[in-house]
């Protein structure tokens, strides 16, 4: 298993991976289709920021991170989201995609990683919970999906110290 920067050429393999997660789990709360475009504009919209987990030619997972909101005051705080296949969970892939979106943070001048979290989501919570992220807090019914309201866990970890 290889961690490297997504390129092009991976969109219709990320596609396959990230496609069916947003439209059958409620991992994501957005229901935009994940389709081979969607993944293209996401690899231009962030050079150096999409990372591809890759078995041999098999695009297993996409890990990308972007600012957490607008505005200056936020610049150096990032969210990340991480996807996988079902055949690559418990793999080491979902950690090896953390280490190259936390050492690419880092070098882009990040203090922080969020992850927003539905809920529903226990293995995601659990995963954030084991590569040493805190609990920073719970949106009661902050997201909309398959006519229910969701929860949304935000959790946090800091890549430097504070001065």
């Amino acid at each position: 298993m290889i961690v490297r920067d997504a390129v092009a050429a991976d969109a219709a393999a990320l596609a396959a991976v990230v496609g069916p997660i947003a439209e059958t789990t409620t991992a994501t709360f957005d229901a935009t289709v994940r389709d081979a475009a969607w993944c293209a504009a996401l690899i231009a919209a962030r050079p150096g920021a999409v990372f591809v987990a890759a078995e041999g030619d098999a695009i297993l997972g996409l890990g990308t991170f972007a600012a957490f909101r607008g505005g200056t005051g936020y610049a150096r705080t990032m969210e990340h989201t991480i996807m996988l296949a079902p055949e690559a969970r418990g793999r080491g892939m979902g950690p090896a995609l953390l280490r190259r979106i936390e050492e690419a943070a880092r070098a882009a001048d990040a203090h922080s990683l969020i992850a927003a979290i539905s809920a529903e989501n226990a293995a995601g919570l659990a995963f954030h919970d084991r590569q040493g992220f805190a609990h920073a807090g719970r949106l009661s019914q902050a997201g909309w999906k398959f006519g229910r309201w969701i929860d949304l866990v935000l959790m946090q970890k800091m890549l430097h110290a504070a001065p």
